[in-house]
């Protein structure tokens, strides 16, 4: 007999296991939230349709239904499911598996093994998936919440798909909610308001939605309907997902810096307030605004570098929560200030021109001549101290005799660098009539 012939219906209950184990979709058909890659039309779909997976790591947030969909595609495929946990398992309980797989394949069944938080297998351990992958002894399907092309070696990266799913949308989970009812008999005993708090609460993963759903099928019958702050005190907040040394952590201060560079104060702050909502070390960020006031900022605001500075002084001798206000007040300052990347380009410009031309000498005009011989030679000879000059500008030539005059600093009109411009283009004029002049 198949095996879905032996599962009960949606909506046959068993109190005895945890509401989320009750409520585990039964078919493809069931499960919410991932119908870019379910629907017929969509990868796993096609793939379901013709029935023939290929290996592939399915990549998500917690509570997106990852393990649901591994052993609904080995139900609908007809392949053996056989689950495996990195967190739990080594390679003596790999090897195990192949074997198993390999003399169920003798027999003309296949194997879909199914790889829990796979990017916690080191490399050796992912290698040794290698041949077991390539000859089609398993169907191998991992899940991660963390980055597969960070995690995952790259050969065997390039043996699967990879898939992304999407953490769950309000409509997917107020699904799951009207489910629940259905399946218990029993209404939610919230207000509107509430209910739209605890979808908020559950930050896209079914599984935690549902254990709140428990919770709060477990008062007492006839409870009157609770308000959102009646809800927060019978429900914990779910911890943002947030890890300060994985992949969240990179797209969250990637998000913080963007939204500055795009001059959206109020973007910028809600990236900041995710950013220690989740545990962030402020310091961190102080010294990210310190990056971003010189890399995006530079001389169209010279005050910009000042603000981000004294924002990390101001959180260093005030600390948590207070000194927070300074790093948000920075974010603000930053956001709103005028942008120019002119001194970054000009500097990586400058870097590579050096590079390539060695060791060439300062011209000898604008060489300190300290002893008698260093004089005798040359050094110093024919200097013009700028401020003595009826402009304050000399025009001279600063750079090596061999190499001819480059621009690597280009000014925009923003800010404070509108004026560097205007100083720039003055001074070129009078360095090319001392030109005319000489020759």
């Amino acid at each position: 007999m198949r095996h879905e012939e032996q599962t009960p219906s949606l909506f046959e209950d068993d109190t005895q296991r945890p509401l989320a184990d009750r409520m585990r979709p039964r078919t493809l058909e069931e499960v919410v939230g991932q119908e870019h890659l379910l629907a017929p039309d969509a990868p796993l779909g096609r793939m379901v349709e013709q029935g023939r997976l290929v290996s592939a790591v399915l990549w998500g947030p917690p509570g997106c239904g990852k393990t649901t969909i591994a052993r609904l595609l080995a139900q609908r495929t007809e392949l053996v499911f056989e689950p495996l946990s990195a967190t739990f398992s080594g390679v003596a309980d790999l090897r195990k598996v192949f074997e198993a797989a390999r003399r169920r394949r003798e027999l003309g069944r296949g194997t879909l093994l199914f790889v829990d938080e796979i990017h916690r297998f080191n490399r050796a351990q992912q290698d040794s998936f290698l041949p077991y992958v390539e000859d089609g002894t398993v169907v191998l399907v991992g899940a991660t919440t963390e980055n597969p092309s960070f995690e995952l070696n790259g050969a065997l990266l390039s043996r699967c798909r990879v898939f992304v799913l999407q953490r769950l949308d309000t409509a997917a989970l107020d699904t799951l909610i009207a489910r629940a009812e259905q399946l218990t008999g029993r209404e939610l005993p919230l207000d509107d308001e509430a209910r739209g708090s605890l979808l908020a609460m559950a930050d896209g993963d079914g599984r935690f939605l549902l254990n709140m759903v428990e919770q709060l099928h477990s008062l007492p019958a006839g409870t009157p309907p609770l308000d959102t702050a009646a809800l927060t005190e019978q429900i914990q907040r779910r911890a943002p997902l947030y890890d300060k040394a994985q992949e969240s952590h990179y797209n969250l201060i990637s998000a913080l810096h963007k939204a500055m560079r795009g001059s959206d104060p109020d973007a910028a702050l809600y990236w900041l307030a995710r950013m220690l909502d989740g545990g962030e070390d402020p310091l961190y960020i102080a010294r990210r605004l310190v990056r971003f006031a010189t890399e995006d900022i530079g001389t169209a605001d010279p005050q910009a570098v000042q603000q981000a500075l004294a924002a990390w002084d101001v959180y260093e001798r005030l600390g948590s929560p207070e000194g927070e206000l300074a790093v948000a007040q920075a974010v603000t300052y930053l956001a709103t200030a005028p942008k120019s990347v002119a001194v970054y380009r000009a500097f990586g410009a400058a870097q590579q021109r050096a590079r390539r031309t060695g060791s060439l000498m300062p011209p000898a005009h604008i060489l300190n001549a300290p002893t008698r011989l260093m004089k005798d030679i040359g050094y110093g000879e024919g200097y013009q101290y700028d401020p003595d000059t009826p402009e304050g500008f000399s025009g001279a030539d600063y750079f090596p005799d061999d190499m001819d005059r480059e621009t690597y600093y280009h000014p925009t009109g923003s800010g404070y660098e509108e004026q560097i411009r205007r100083r720039l283009d003055r001074w070129s004029a009078l360095r090319g009539e001392r030109r005319v002049t000489e020759d």
